[in-house]
């Protein structure tokens, strides 16, 4: 089992910046991807951006440019540095980790943009 647990969430203004955190623990050796979803509701989930063993990351579309995800091995955490944020990315954001052939998924944390 693999238990993550996100950070950083809150309220900021269009055009400010967050960092979430996210801290595996438990059995994360062998985890091969961690990453970030979000999902808003009434809305689809996206997948927001992936770190691979390899340090290669993908994003969505709509957050290239301002988004950077970005890891820690020694304290077992992934980071997703968001700037330029805007209202249309307010949603609530899920860390996930993949595991041979498991995903394990965070209880997420808020973001809200607006003035």
């Amino acid at each position: 089992q693999v238990q993550l647990v996100e950070s950083g969430g809150g309220l900021v203004q269009p055009g400010g910046s967050l960092r979430l955190s996210c801290a595996a623990s438990g059995s994360i050796f062998g985890i091969s991807a961690m990453g970030w979803y979000r999902q808003a509701p009434g809305k689809q989930r996206e997948l927001v951006a992936t770190i691979i063993t390899g340090g290669n990351t993908n994003y969505a579309d709509s957050v290239k440019g301002r988004f950077t995800i970005s890891r820690d091995n020694a304290k077992s955490t992934v980071y997703l540095q968001m700037n330029s944020l805007k209202p249309e990315d307010t949603s609530r954001y899920y860390c996930y980790a993949r595991r041979q052939s498991l995903e394990y998924r965070g209880q997420g944390t808020q973001v809200t943009v607006s003035s």
